[in-house]
């Protein structure tokens, strides 16, 4: 901190003023006997020379300055007042900054020791409201209990009331025994089938699981043109799957289409005859589409001449192949009969002879 008040060692004077001594400051003479003034310039208007530079003679400043300005104290001199008003000047050295550090450590730890504060309260109450939903939870059940025994109390009550017969109230109370009991059972196996379902369902995936490692280890000991050809048929198989759940789901709004017009068609006899009309109107442009074909294969009498006379000779080679086919049928058939014939000979012959024999 500076002080108020300066000392009363005389202190050198920076560039321009009193420096070193024994060595007389720049732009000053030495004094000599005839003090001489400034030439054509009054005293009190003189204009200074170079920075920091007196003028005037005895090291006197260019500036008046009062004597009152300059009061005397114990320490010597005291500065003179400017009229600049505020925070007086600070050193900022270690020590600020470690104290301004420990204040701000100070207040980090206190907001931490507060937040851990809140949290454990957190947490509390965390565990208190998990201890109450569960004590909820049981209550809820015993609750449930205890509606259920009250409504068989309140049955009882109305029976009684009423005066219903002891053996009544058995007969039902043996009839919904009965009914329990049958559900109870129904339960079982039903559970039974579901643990036997279950148990069928992991057996399938642990085989589709084999089978899906038994596939990755053909495809890794597949050539790499095989697997990129496998690649490839995978991709435009999942495309063509793509492909067909959106044909699919076409079909299926065109079918539900369908049916709505079919039914707006069943309750409207114009429709119907607008029907009938577009599929009369559909077969007779069939029949012209199939004419205008058939009109337009018949060629000129020559083509058709030409055509007919070879589809004649066509036709006239294959039936004299079937011609000869025919008479090789006939060779074949006569000399199987007559092996046939010889064979019966042959039979009657053995037979004949089996019994002179007898």
């Amino acid at each position: 901190m500076a002080s108020n008040h300066k000392s009363s060692t005389p202190r050198p004077i920076s560039r321009g003023g009193i420096g070193l001594p024994g060595r007389p400051p720049s732009g000053i003479r030495p004094p000599s006997g005839n003090i001489r003034v400034a030439t054509g310039m009054p005293p009190a208007t003189a204009r200074p020379g170079s920075r920091g530079s007196l003028v005037g003679t005895g090291g006197v400043l260019s500036s008046q300055i009062k004597v009152a300005d300059r009061p005397v104290t114990q320490q010597g001199l005291s500065g003179m007042k400017t009229g600049m008003k505020g925070p007086q000047r600070q050193i900022l050295d270690k020590s600020y900054y470690l104290g301004l550090l420990r204040s701000k450590i100070s207040e980090l730890t206190t907001e931490i020791n507060k937040l851990q504060k809140e949290i454990e309260m957190y947490n509390q109450e965390n565990s208190v409201y998990l201890s109450y939903e569960k004590r909820a939870e049981t209550l809820a059940v015993e609750i449930k209990e205890f509606q259920g025994q009250l409504a068989d109390y309140n049955m009882l009550v109305d029976k009684l009331n009423t005066s219903t017969e002891m053996e009544e109230v058995m007969n039902d109370y043996n009839m919904l025994k009965a009914q329990n009991d049958r559900e109870t059972q129904s339960m079982d196996v039903i559970f039974t089938e579901r643990q036997a379902k279950e148990k069928q369902i992991r057996g399938v995936e642990e085989e589709v699981e084999q089978e899906k490692q038994a596939a990755d280890g053909i495809i890794k000991n597949m050539s790499p043109e095989k697997q990129i050809k496998y690649i490839d048929m995978k991709t435009t198989n999942e495309k063509l799957l793509q492909e067909l759940d959106t044909l699919q789901q076409q079909l299926d709004s065109l079918n539900i289409k369908k049916e709505s017009l079919e039914t707006e068609i069943a309750h409207s006899q114009v429709k119907q005859e607008a029907v009938l009309l577009h599929e009369k109107l559909y077969e007779l442009e069939s029949h012209r589409d199939q004419m205008i074909a058939e009109d337009k294969s018949v060629g000129s009498p020559m083509e058709e001449r030409e055509r007919l006379l070879k589809q004649v000779k066509e036709d006239n080679q294959e039936i004299a192949s079937m011609e000869r086919q025919l008479t090789d049928i006939k060779e074949k058939i006569n000399q199987f009969s007559e092996e046939i014939r010889q064979l019966d000979m042959d039979l009657e012959e053995h037979q004949g002879c089996a019994t002179l024999l007898l």
